[in-house]
């Protein structure tokens, strides 16, 4: 009897359909295969590229997977490539969020680890609120978040916790 009961009541005809929906259910557009130029004042400075971008008009973003920026100089070389699995592209400001397992790496070497790295296209600036690890020839810095150029000329840490800049050892919290 029990049994019945439940089976009776899952099939409640006043319960309604689940009101769960998902991202890509609800995207305005959905692209495989994303390609965008940005520009700053008129100069190409961001490539982005994505597998697949879910796009929302009401918040005028994207949700991106399987991504790739590249950030160029005013000048048009290439300063640093980004991947991460996936973001966020918010097409009116031109900023962007990079999420999980991001990457960021120039052509001299200077390499930068985190989970999320924010983008800010009017300060052209990325900075990250989580743990990061950046490597260079010169120089090692671990941190709770950071500041920096896209070509990571100035790195700022927040919280810093251990590094070598310039042959000068950091240990602990400064």
């Amino acid at each position: 009897m029990l049994v019945i009961g439940g089976v009776v009541a899952a099939c409640d005809p006043g319960a309604g359909p689940p009101t769960t929906v998902l991202a890509a259910d609800s995207a305005d557009q959905v692209l495989f295969g994303l390609e965008l130029n940005l520009t700053i004042d008129g100069v190409l400075r961001v490539r982005l590229q994505a597998d697949t971008a879910f796009f929302y008009d009401p918040t005028q973003s994207a949700e991106l997977y399987g991504v790739t920026v590249e950030f160029l100089t005013p000048e048009g070389r290439l300063s640093t490539t980004l991947t991460s699995r996936e973001g966020t592209f918010y097409w009116r400001s031109g900023d962007m969020q990079a999420r999980g397992s991001v990457l960021a790496r120039t052509p001299d070497g200077k390499e930068l680890r985190t989970e999320v790295l924010n983008y800010s296209r009017g300060r052209h600036r990325i900075d990250g609120p989580q743990a990061f690890v950046f490597d260079a020839p010169d120089r090692h810095l671990e941190g709770d978040g950071f500041t920096a150029d896209p070509e990571f000329e100035n790195v700022e840490a927040t919280g810093a916790r251990q590094g070598t800049i310039r042959n000068v050892e950091l240990r602990g919290r400064p």
